[in-house]
């Protein structure tokens, strides 16, 4: 049992909302504008979805270990690898196994879904090698939020939608854009984490030559930014379900831009517990938004 907690620990259960929620919010859509959801490609969607994130976690872990990014006493979560509370080979086992339980949920959502969802889920699985594995990776180079935006907001929500009208024989109507739009607050939020996440380890992101947004920019101005962000999400909201429960979004995520401005230290942590339950809490306005 010991060792299960361990690894549920380093799985990051607590970001795992990032991969959950805009699925979950593209079903809502799908049975705003089909009248159905099919259940196992939904629980289908959702285990895939999630199976990535791991990935990309895990990938995170040991890439950022190996480059010196995370060391023990760190103010972010503790890692594992970092504490020394696993070995190398035990990560570089679990990135293959979580790898191929992506690939077997792929590869049935594939079949369903055709190209798009091959696309989709070929270059998830690049997006979460690339994130920090190569010298070039996206977030050293401080592009990462573009495709957190991408992968973990408009693309996860817009392919639910087109799973649930391909399971049912039908073509999605590419003139409706609802999923884009409803899509884009959850990579909004998502994009809120990785900023929250970044102006915490700004000092140690710089020291190893990290250069994310808050680095390349200055503090005060990745917290400009970060405003910028949370003011966009009741617009993606309108623009997707018009005057609704779904423009309320503002409300939590401006408490959390607050509390992130007024944070140092470990307190980000809970900041970023915070943005988690954002995206949670806009899933149930999107559900109040259809009702």
């Amino acid at each position: 049992m010991k060792h299960l907690s361990l690894w549920f620990r380093i799985i990051r259960p607590h970001t795992l909302f990032a991969s959950l929620c805009p699925v979950v919010v593209g079903l809502l859509v799908a049975y705003q504008q089909i009248g159905h959801v099919g259940s196992l490609i939904a629980i289908l969607t959702v285990l895939c979805s999630l199976s990535l994130q791991i990935l990309s976690n895990l990938i995170n872990d040991y890439y950022d270990f190996k480059r010196g990014t995370d060391k023990p006493g760190r103010v972010g979560f503790k890692r594992a690898l970092a504490e020394g509370a696993v070995s190398e080979r035990e990560m570089r086992l679990a990135c293959y196994i979580t790898l191929t339980i992506s690939i077997a949920l792929g590869a049935i959502l594939c079949n369903i879904g055709g190209w798009v969802i091959q696309i989709i889920g070929i270059t998830a699985i690049l997006f979460a090698w690339l994130y920090t594995a190569t010298p070039y990776s996206l977030s050293y180079l401080g592009i990462a939020d573009i495709f957190v935006f991408l992968y973990y907001g408009v693309l996860a929500t817009c392919g639910t939608v087109w799973l649930q009208y391909k399971a049912l024989g039908q073509e999605p109507d590419m003139q409706q854009q609802t999923s884009l739009y409803a899509g884009a607050v959850c990579g909004l939020i998502s994009m809120c984490v990785l900023a929250i996440n970044n102006i915490r380890d700004i000092e140690d992101d710089r020291l190893v030559g990290k250069r994310t947004i808050p680095v390349r920019m200055g503090k005060q101005a990745a917290l400009l930014l970060l405003g910028v962000i949370v003011a966009l999400m009741p617009v993606f909201a309108w623009l997707a379900f018009g005057v609704s429960w779904a423009v309320a979004v503002i409300i939590p995520a401006s408490y959390l831009y607050y509390k992130v401005l007024k944070s140092k230290g470990v307190e980000y942590n809970i900041c970023l517990m915070m943005a988690g339950f954002v995206n949670l809490i806009y899933v149930g306005l999107v559900w109040l938004s259809i009702l």
